[in-house]
């Protein structure tokens, strides 16, 4: 009774976490949010990217970044169909990575008027918490990232992009792979801040020299406010019909 082979399987840390069990640990970690998801009625969400290395009092443009992505994160919300009757559905809540920067600004906006903001953080050899403004119920950590990339693509409607550094490039080229080849269904996707990512990516070259069609620079739109951000969303096809009613239980928050 004392050997490892009698110990009950689910209890057993060392099979579990085995290369054998690697398929397990993707099901477990899909399953777990997706359970508190449901539960929670998150019917859709935006994603909002950006760095994580930028501050409400940072300098340069990072004060302009994180408050016009705080901006969006309360306008989103509130007309988006994040907010609801208790019992009911929430459509297009913001969803993040779950850390600092854009990410803790979005949801800081959310929280600003009440609504939920889901933080999907992932393990790093560094420390990394989550902020403060995702909602407890729905702050998540994932070990492998490429579960944690299917969450922030199976519920999302919209993307917006804030400037960022590796990882927020990571996520972007991720989606507008998966638009580009038809894997996910017509999708807004707004870049914010055109001067920084024009300086930082040569779009335009890439049609050049043949290797992107000129039609894929359609596949997003650029927008220099939070105001200008929504409403790219909204003409590149974002439903807002299920937010009807948000503006009204914002105003009585």
């Amino acid at each position: 009774m004392a050997s490892p082979s009698f110990q009950l399987a689910v209890l057993d840390q060392d099979f579990l976490m085995s290369d054998a069990m690697r398929g397990v640990r993707f099901m477990l970690e899909y399953s777990k949010a997706e359970l508190l998801l449901r539960k929670a009625r998150i019917q859709s969400t935006i994603v909002v990217f950006g760095s994580a290395r930028f501050r409400e009092d940072g300098p340069d443009k990072q004060a302009y970044w994180y408050n016009q992505a705080r901006k969006f994160g309360r306008l989103a919300s509130q007309r988006g169909g994040a907010l609801c009757t208790e019992g009911g559905d929430h459509h297009h809540v913001i969803a993040t990575g779950g850390g600092p920067g854009a990410m803790e600004a979005a949801c800081r906006g959310a929280r600003d008027i009440g609504a939920p903001a889901i933080g999907f953080n992932i393990t790093l050899p560094f420390e990394q918490e989550p902020n403060a403004y995702t909602t407890p119920e729905l702050t998540f950590n994932f070990h492998y990232f490429a579960m944690r990339k299917m969450h922030l693509a199976m519920r999302t409607k919209a993307l917006v992009v804030f400037p960022g550094g590796f990882g927020t490039m990571d996520e972007l080229f991720e989606i507008l792979t998966l638009r580009q080849t038809r894997k996910l269904t017509a999708m807004p996707i707004v870049l914010f801040d055109e001067g920084y990512w024009r300086e930082i990516i040569n779009f335009d070259g890439l049609v050049n020299h043949g290797v992107i069609d000129a039609a894929d620079l359609t596949l997003f739109r650029f927008a220099d406010t939070a105001e200008a951000a929504w409403d790219a969303l909204v003409e590149q096809g974002l439903d807002v019909s299920v937010a009807d009613g948000n503006e009204d239980i914002a105003r009585d928050m």
